[in-house]
């Protein structure tokens, strides 16, 4: 019996560590993701907070996706009030989420696992290896921080997003400033894209059930009523209500399974559910690959390639949403809240997966009481189960040669610690 101890897992959003008994013949007896970060609590901070504090509040959970997190709180309380916005506001939000998916894939992407499939350990050798790509990522990153902070009022937790609307609206000049460096940005993807299609990925197929937001219309990511996990639609409220088991005892994340079982959230789980309903350009990506490679989608080490997929598919989104937004009329567009006891349940697709949240209010607007589950969280189990899989594959390989196929199995998954143990 031996054991395999990995005290810190880095090039990932947050701290965490990787612990494992192995047996001579390769068989695990015991493995475990320790997450190193203290829990928060961030919902019990919430909690008596007055309702158009709490989103704000809440996206302190990350400082990578904070936007899903804001707007996520924002659709839980309009639904607790009855708020409808208006399609100028769902645009506009539409392109704000679409922006922080495309900045975490491309964070992820180049600066997180490229190292992984390149055999190197310097990202300064990293750069000299690609500096194409390398300039090709800085650019699509500036560009879609740029349109947070045109829209949402800074780069890193911006401010101009409440329940009901917007505290302030973005100019019009500013958005066809956006729509002029398009073009620019765009052939970055596609060259971003290019490097991740031909890469030479591990093969890893174990069998795992798929989870996202599901559509019959477009390629779903802001809030919609149902998800599909396995094949099998249902309503986000029977998902989060019946289907899903939250694990409290092992702090400081919740785990969470379905019906028992762990799966996958993320780009490879949207594109596995949703891949006909991909922009022309990203779904011509797509169908390249698994022309080209005939490449099974269960082999969770293409999520990379996934994301860069997903990268051109926001772009082509926000080109088409910007233009909608520019025909009409940007005025205020607040809508009142009339303040009610309920509660409300949203979901969406932050960059690595779909993101539920929960809040109750009393009569004043405070909140009562609030449940976040986040992607990492859902996605724990299923990383879990995946390097038991993986473990006898690799054990013939030297301890050095193992601890770097563990982290980057672990970096394909692209968790976020932070969110996780909030």
């Amino acid at each position: 019996m031996g054991k395999i101890i990995i005290p810190h897992i880095h090039k990932i959003e947050g701290k965490a560590g990787f612990w494992a008994e192995v047996t001579e013949k390769g068989e695990v007896t015991d493995l475990k993701i320790n997450t190193l970060l203290g829990l928060r609590q961030i919902e019990s901070i919430l909690i008596g907070r007055r309702f158009w504090e709490v989103p704000l509040v809440a996206a302190r959970i990350c400082g990578i996706c904070p936007v899903v997190h804001i707007l996520n709180c924002c659709c839980a309380i309009e639904k607790v009030f009855e708020v409808k916005v208006s399609e100028t506001v769902v645009l506009l939000r539409k392109v704000l989420l679409a922006s922080q998916i495309i900045q975490s894939h491309t964070l992820h992407l180049f600066f997180m696992t490229l190292a992984d499939f390149s055999n190197i350990e310097n990202d300064m050798d990293l750069l000299k290896k690609f500096p194409k790509e390398a300039e090709a990522s800085l650019l699509i990153r500036d560009f879609s921080l740029k349109i947070t902070k045109i829209i949402g009022g800074r780069e890193i937790h911006p401010m101009t997003i409440k329940v009901g609307g917007f505290t302030k609206l973005p100019k019009k000049e500013s958005l066809e400033a956006l729509l002029k460096e398009y073009p620019k940005v765009f052939e970055a993807a596609l060259v971003l894209a290019g490097l991740f299609k031909n890469l030479v990925y591990p093969i890893l197929e174990r069998k795992t059930k798929f989870l996202s937001l599901a559509s019959k219309t477009e390629y779903p990511f802001y809030y919609n009523a149902k998800v599909v996990i396995g094949g099998k639609a249902m309503t986000i409220g029977d998902f989060y209500s019946n289907k899903i088991e939250e694990d409290f005892k092992t702090p400081p994340v919740k785990k969470v399974k379905y019906q028992g079982e762990s799966y996958m959230l993320g780009a490879i789980a949207r594109i596995s559910n949703n891949r006909q309903l991909l922009n022309r350009e990203a779904k011509n990506v797509f169908t390249d690959f698994e022309k080209k490679e005939r490449k099974n989608i269960n082999n969770v080490f293409y999520n990379p390639f996934y994301q860069a997929v997903e990268i051109i598919h926001f772009l082509e989104e926000t080109e088409k949403l910007i233009k909608e937004i520019m025909e009409r009329e940007l005025v205020e567009t607040q809508k009142e809240v009339k303040i009610s006891k309920g509660s409300g349940l949203s979901a969406m697709e932050a960059p690595r997966g779909t993101l539920f949240t929960y809040v109750e209010a009393d009569k004043n607007g405070r909140l009562l009481d609030c449940n976040i589950i986040t992607p990492t969280a859902q996605f724990l189990n299923n990383l879990e189960d995946d390097l038991k899989a993986y473990l006898p594959k690799i054990a013939d390989f030297s301890h050095e040669e193992k601890v770097k196929k563990i982290r980057a199995l672990i970096r394909v998954y692209d968790p976020c610690i932070s969110c996780a143990t909030h």
